[in-house]
């Protein structure tokens, strides 16, 4: 019980505070779709308020819903939710953009005004498998609906750290689930009060993490905060909406390959720490 209550302590923090001074959305995990790996209450909810026109081309199509889940699906599995998220997705002659950019200023208002109409989310074990319903990830985040990121959580005060939850990935996440395949999530944290790890492709014992801390000392981890947790910049400022956004848009990048090679080869890239702060 006092594992349980210290890591739900770590979540009831990091979820406070992505609502509360960030303008996420609570999510909740019914609504997540395990065959397509989306929120499909926020994703419709997003499309019906911001484009109805668009949709209103293909609603006459038979399971038009479906259409654009498949359409989706496909397009995420040959180019990467990256560029889905830049360019829009093309459905014949309707055009469905997926996320509003972020303002370069203030002086386009309809610029500002879009922006604001994204939807981020944050959704607490998320029971993603198709085989195995029991299996939840701790925490992921969405905007608009789609997944962007996974977070595994531990608290050094039930016994377990950041190495453990990047085991948990390793041995426990297999990527064949939708959720968990490459370049369907942009990236997916290893958290502990301490130290924060990433990775953008899950690869059971293959997988590769790289630290996302902000060093302390000239040295790796990160320096002491008065005010809390050690990680605290982690939700705080780099996935608040802006700054998240901002990665998305010009900092993570998925590199193609030549065209003998398998998509799943390809390399993704999500920024360091020093590059956001």
């Amino acid at each position: 019980m006092v594992s349980q209550t210290n890591e739900r302590a770590l979540e009831n923090c990091i979820e406070t505070s992505l609502i509360d001074y960030s303008r996420y959305e609570k999510g909740n995990p019914a609504d997540f779709d395990r065959e397509f790996a989306i929120d499909s209450a926020k994703f419709w909810r997003f499309l019906e308020k911001t484009q109805p026109e668009e949709l209103e081309k293909l609603k006459d199509r038979p399971n038009w819903q479906r259409l654009i889940l498949e359409r989706l699906d496909r397009k995420i599995k040959t180019d990467g939710i990256l560029s889905i998220l830049k360019k829009g997705l093309a459905i014949d002659e309707a055009h469905l953009t997926l996320l509003y950019s972020l303002p370069y200023n203030d002086a386009n208002p309809k610029v500002v005004e879009n922006f604001e109409r994204n939807i981020f989310s944050v959704t607490r074990q998320v029971h993603y498998s198709k085989s195995d319903p029991l299996l939840s990830i701790d925490m992921v985040l969405f905007i608009n609906g789609i997944a962007i990121a996974t977070i595994e959580l531990k608290n050094p005060w039930s016994g377990q750290t950041v190495y453990h939850a990047k085991e948990q990935y390793k041995k426990n996440r297999d990527p064949a689930e939708t959720l968990l395949q490459f370049a369907r999530c942009v990236v997916h944290f290893a958290v502990d009060t301490d130290e924060v790890w990433m990775t953008t492709k899950l690869d059971k014992n293959n997988t590769y993490f790289l630290p996302f801390n902000k060093g302390f000392n000239f040295g790796k981890g990160n320096p002491p905060n008065p005010n809390g947790h050690k990680t605290a910049y982690f939700w705080s400022d780099t996935l608040n909406r802006r700054s998240f956004t901002n990665i998305i848009q010009h900092f993570a990048i998925l590199a193609p390959g030549d065209n003998k090679t398998p998509f799943n080869k390809n390399l993704c890239t999500f920024p360091a720490i020093t590059n956001l702060i």
